[in-house]
């Protein structure tokens, strides 16, 4: 047979008779919502009678610690039961406990300022631990060749380096006749069409191509560094590592940065060749400058030290996109939310120093009349 339904707790009352508070029935959550607030208002007595007094929790416990701040005087309990009198006894040590700390809305300026301060300041503790503790593994794998482990640098060469090669070279293709066809449409008004040569190779060779390159990679390689090491602190997998002696850095870190760091200068210079390339088509099927002329007038206008700053700053733009997606990868806690947080983050922060960088890298050479 099934089993019979609980009986219903039966409602909570409170009764002011001859001086004192006679309570009974069931003071809970439930009852109390269902039923109300049975305690009269105004002055209560100073003596409560809970002889009679059923099932009591947290929520009926505060509403009688409550009534007792009504009294005249002290309170007075009868026929109290002994868990019952623990729990008035819990409930009076904790009502005065601290307020939760009052949203950021409400708290200073000056308070929000420095709370942003102190978060900006560890973090860029945080930044130059990872660095100092990158360097330090790289020079060690340096001195100790042997340790370096070459089947992750290998796979991340492939994955950076030879997979990325149809985007950047299509993308660097079509960059090539933009810059030519933009500027060519211009330089014909005035009969220069052949400089239209000038105009691509010396913007492709010295920023486009690096920087299109370096972007590319931010947002396909860089991301993807932050997701592996992030979904492996998720997974608490680097935590194996380390428990079977193995550093995370000379796994993770320190075949992605020599990797990147081998394969972006050369990915640059393929960027140069393609984006050269659309501007020669171009210039050939709108301006009439033939693939002939087109070579001779870059022989004429370009030297190898503008080959040399574009692919100069190739590998300082992969160390920082290897440093940063690594970073963002170590920094992942919580559930895989945070993988996809931190990867925002990791290519953000990339384009953004590449720009600056790139920005710095411009004034330099313009100061050293490079």
């Amino acid at each position: 047979m099934p089993d019979a339904p609980p009986e219903p707790l039966a409602p909570p009352l409170a009764e002011c008779q001859a001086g004192r508070v006679r309570l009974a029935g069931a003071w809970t959550v439930t009852a109390l919502s269902a039923h109300g607030d049975p305690l009269p208002a105004g002055e209560l007595p100073t003596c409560f009678d809970a002889s009679a007094l059923g099932a009591l929790d947290t929520t009926g416990a505060l509403l009688l610690v409550h009534a007792e701040g009504r009294c005249a005087g002290a309170v007075a309990w009868e026929g109290l039961r002994d868990e019952h009198a623990e729990l008035l006894d819990l409930v009076r040590r904790h009502r005065h406990a601290a307020a939760p700390h009052a949203d950021a809305a409400s708290v200073g300026v000056l308070a929000l300022l420095g709370r942003d301060t102190c978060r900006r300041l560890a973090e860029a503790r945080d930044i130059l631990a990872f660095l100092g503790e990158a360097c330090v593994a790289c020079w060690r794998a340096l001195l100790l060749p042997h340790r370096l482990r070459l089947t992750p640098l290998l796979a991340n060469v492939q994955r950076a380096g030879f997979e990325a090669l149809p985007i950047v070279g299509l993308l660097s293709f079509l960059m090539g006749i933009v810059i030519a066809y933009q500027g060519g449409q211009q330089l014909r008004t005035y009969g220069a069409s052949l400089f239209v040569v000038d105009l691509v190779t010396l913007t492709m060779l010295r920023e486009m191509a690096v920087i299109l390159t370096a972007i590319i990679v931010a947002g396909r390689t860089g991301s993807a560094y932050t997701a592996q090491i992030g979904t492996m602190r998720v997974t608490e997998e680097i935590d194996a590592l380390r428990t079977i002696g193995i550093r995370p850095l000379d796994l993770l870190v320190v075949p992605k940065i020599f990797a990147l760091v081998l394969v972006l200068p050369l990915l640059t210079v393929y960027a140069d060749m393609m984006g050269v390339f659309g501007g020669m088509f171009i210039a050939d099927l709108m301006f009439g400058v033939s693939f002939t002329e087109f070579l001779q007038r870059l022989e004429q206008v370009v030297s190898l030290r503008h080959f040399l700053v574009g692919v100069g700053k190739a590998p300082v733009f992969a160390l920082l996109i290897a440093l940063v997606g690594c970073y963002q990868g170590f920094k992942v806690s919580g559930g895989a939310d945070a993988v996809g947080r931190q990867t925002t983050v990791s290519v953000v922060q990339a384009i953004f120093l590449v720009i600056v960088v790139d920005a710095a890298f411009s004034v330099l050479f313009s100061a050293l009349r490079v």
